[in-house]
């Protein structure tokens, strides 16, 4: 057996003893891992159209933070100027990532971490976690792409918000050079990982409804870039308005998803996992 046998060994060796704590008691780093880990496996298992499936409801889901947002920037419009009603938005910005991560709908952002995390251990190969990625990916987008032309229409219809409303949070969403968006991306990729993480550190559902709010309603706040409600945000300002292009959506939202994937995979799963490893070796 090498010396990297050895190492991974000693290392699910340790996984293993990471015992289950009372209900009074905090969550050990190791009990928080393996549990991210299996959870990770069990994505892996999951059959193509499941995961499809799975994720396309997470991407139908957010659009529910999309329409509050839209609703509260419309009704409140005449009240405050749009930097405050981009930072009032927050109060409903978290409505559907509550409903994905509790519904356990499959979101990119959320589970980049922990989807990685069995790579880390290797339990599973970086080719299946790019295409367990690139499947997350295009179920979340096309989720969201079917959910912006419905609230492209129902929207005005009910008069909740209008069109001009859409163009003005995508084209605000989008002006940014991508450096920027790269960067924000990061930090947004870095919260939602820490949010799978603090999530299975909790015990009670109450606890996880306020992480999932106050980690959502920070980056709602600040403007931070997550690449699928922004998917929503920018596609719909793409169709209705003049101000982006094809080309300017496709480079903010592959910006937005890289940037995303770089803050959970490397500021959570790697140095989590890494932490871990530096104290068993």
């Amino acid at each position: 057996m090498s010396e990297e046998e050895v190492k991974q060994e000693n290392i699910d060796k340790e996984l293993e003893k990471s015992e289950v704590s009372e209900d009074s008691q905090a969550k050990s780093h190791g009990e928080i891992l393996k549990e991210q880990i299996c959870e990770g496996k069990k994505i892996y298992t999951l059959s193509t159209s499941s995961v499809l499936v799975s994720s396309l409801t997470a991407g139908l889901e957010l659009g529910f933070s999309y329409m509050m947002l839209c609703s509260v920037f419309f009704h409140f419009s005449d009240s405050f100027s749009d930097s405050t009603l981009f930072k009032l938005i927050a109060l409903v910005y978290p409505l559907g990532f509550i409903l994905v991560v509790l519904g356990q709908s499959i979101l990119f952002t959320e589970q980049t971490s922990l989807l990685t995390l069995p790579v880390l251990n290797r339990k599973h190969s970086l080719m299946s976690l790019l295409r367990i990625w690139g499947l997350v990916i295009f179920g979340n987008l096309l989720g969201g792409w079917l959910i912006a032309l419905v609230l492209m229409w129902i929207g005005p219809q009910l008069g909740i918000f209008e069109v001009e409303t859409m163009v003005s949070i995508g084209d605000h969403v989008a002006h940014y050079t991508l450096p920027v968006i790269l960067v924000s991306a990061i930090l947004a990729g870095w919260m939602m990982g820490l949010l799978s993480w603090l999530v299975t550190s909790s015990k009670d559902t109450v606890s996880r409804i306020i992480i999932i709010f106050l980690i959502t309603a920070t980056m709602a706040f600040v403007g931070l870039h997550h690449s699928i409600i922004g998917n929503i945000e920018v596609f719909c300002a793409y169709v209705l308005g003049d101000e982006i292009s094809l080309g300017r959506y496709v480079w903010v939202q592959s910006t937005a998803l890289i940037g995303n994937a770089i803050g959970g995979a490397f500021f959570v799963a790697l140095l989590k996992y890494r932490a871990f490893v530096n104290n068993v070796n």
